[in-house]
């Protein structure tokens, strides 16, 4: 009688070579950014080094955006990019959120044209959640950092 070896689902196919898994999570950092991280630059004293761009309608830059970031929606990249922003200094591009490609687009048509550009993994929505601040039409707004995205007591998760 032959027995058939139980696979786990998640080994079905085998993991990555540890040289192939570092060149790959290398490359994906170069590409994404986290919001925790683009809060703590934008906080930080001086130049973040970078040009956050909100990429989404007018209608969305007013009902919330994060402090600092540029207006810039993807449809007006290609019109507007090269009024505004300077291709020496890096772009962070951002919409709602992880169910949103627009900040990707956004991404993507900067790259198109020459810039240094990554994407904040998470968008608005993240931004909020986490308890960052926020502008709206009508002023500065802030919400409770939301347990699942991170220790409620510290603003540091440790990862």
């Amino acid at each position: 009688m032959t027995t058939i070896a139980h696979v786990s689902p998640v080994l079905r196919v085998a993991p990555a070579s540890p040289a192939e898994a570092a060149a790959h999570f290398r490359a994906r950092l170069s590409f994404h950014t986290d919001v925790a991280d683009v809060a703590a630059a934008l906080a930080a004293d001086g130049d973040p080094g970078f040009v956050l761009v909100d990429s989404r309608s007018t209608e969305s830059w007013d009902q919330g955006h994060v402090p600092g970031a540029l207006h810039l929606p993807t449809a007006l990249v290609p019109e507007r990019a090269g009024r505004l922003l300077d291709r020496s200094v890096p772009v962070v591009t951002y919409c709602w959120g992880p169910a949103c490609d627009g900040g990707t687009r956004a991404a993507l048509a900067l790259a198109e044209l020459g810039y240094q550009v990554k994407e904040m993994l998470g968008g608005f929505e993240y931004w909020v959640r986490e308890g960052f601040g926020y502008d709206t039409r009508q002023g500065r707004e802030r919400r409770d950092r939301d347990p699942l995205t991170g220790p409620v007591d510290s603003g540091d998760c440790g990862c």
